[in-house]
């Protein structure tokens, strides 16, 4: 590396502000990579990365603690400031011998929901004492920015202690009319479970579980849904139905039943996202929200979760949205193209029906 690795970082980051980009990828043999709008651009004019570069690149970003993390697993997850100004979601891992790094940018700036695009409906939660709410959708889709307008308006119109649960911490909250305390796994917890059970003596009202992903952090999260304590996380799942099949599906077989009535009680709803291109540039929210009532309650406890769907379609008085009426409404607005509504659409031809009948 021909510059001092530091200053190369440094101006590497730059360049992820400046066009506004999601991540950075330093991989070994391929020029330093941005994300933008969901695409992947070389940035040509630099060089091609050595297994020197990404080495002397990684050894500014981990600590001696995460050097050894990563020759002992393979990988390793942390938060990193740059500047002291802008938070990177971080992870350095083994490829083939070398070392990669890829780099989320985490706004420094708590956005609203209406600022995001998405229903203000979603506030309705924070009412709640207790239940579980769970944010779905693919990986860089905008679950931890919804959660996080989430917790910042609790934050801002409640009296509530909330703790947030994460691998590593995204955003981080100003106190405002609550008590936050942020615990990172592998810093301030041993693991997810731990530190959910940790809550139960800690006098905590609301938690910001990061991700749901194992029977043991679903079942302690359950148990806490149930308690006394409003839990908000996320899955990687594509709709709500799927969200509450992926939940139930990680006990054994003979837990089964006792699962979904213990869920059927707790689940106070689901959101299932995308981030759809727009036109003209730029990405915009296409958000299906489920909230539980009798009918969804029913379905879970008696395992018909497949019609789940018919239910969302026939509640939108109660703010229920599917996927598919949220992409219909973005294209008849000249949001989205009908081409990228295809893309995301869970039925083509429903979707096609929604916009030309102008429901």
């Amino acid at each position: 590396m021909e510059n001092n690795p530091e200053q190369e970082l440094k101006r590497l980051l730059g360049l992820v502000g400046q066009q506004g980009a999601s991540d950075l990828h330093l991989v070994v043999g391929r020029y330093p990579t941005v994300r933008i709008d969901g695409k992947l651009h070389p940035i040509t004019q630099e060089k091609i990365l050595t297994p020197a570069d990404t080495k002397a690149l990684s050894d500014i970003l981990l600590t001696e603690d995460k050097k050894q993390e990563l020759l002992s697993v393979g990988h390793t997850d942390f938060s990193y400031n740059y500047d002291d100004k802008v938070r990177f979601r971080t992870n350095v891992f083994l490829q083939k011998g070398y070392v990669s790094v890829t780099m989320r940018f985490v706004m420094d700036k708590l956005r609203n929901l209406e600022e995001l695009g998405i229903p203000t409906s979603l506030y309705d939660f924070s009412k709640y004492s207790q239940g579980l709410v769970l944010v779905t959708g693919p990986v860089g889709h905008g679950k931890s920015t919804t959660l996080a307008a989430i917790i910042d308006y609790i934050n801002k119109n409640c009296e509530k202690h909330i703790v947030t649960i994460e691998d590593p911490i995204e955003f981080v909250y100003a106190q405002d009319r609550c008590i936050i305390n942020q615990r990172e796994i592998g810093r301030d917890a041993k693991n997810f479970p731990d530190a959910l059970r940790a809550i139960f003596r800690e006098d905590v009202n609301v938690v910001l579980l990061g991700e749901l992903r194992d029977l043991e952090t679903i079942s302690t999260a359950m148990t806490a849904a149930e308690t006394g304590h409003l839990i908000f996380a996320t899955l990687h799942t594509n709709d709500c139905a799927q969200t509450i099949d992926r939940i139930i599906d990680v006990f054994p077989a003979h837990q089964q039943n006792q699962i979904r009535a213990q869920l059927s009680s707790v689940l106070l709803g689901v959101i299932s996202q995308r981030l759809v291109p727009k036109v003209g540039g730029g990405r915009v929210p296409a958000v299906e929200i489920m909230f539980k009532n009798h009918a969804v309650e029913n379905l879970i406890r008696e395992n018909k979760v497949h019609q789940i769907d018919s239910v969302i379609e026939t509640s939108m008085k109660e703010g229920m949205v599917s996927l598919d009426r949220a992409l219909a409404e973005l294209v008849k607005g000249g949001v989205i193209s009908l081409d990228d509504a295809f893309n995301y659409a869970k039925n083509r031809d429903y979707l096609q029906l929604l916009i030309s009948k102008g429901k």
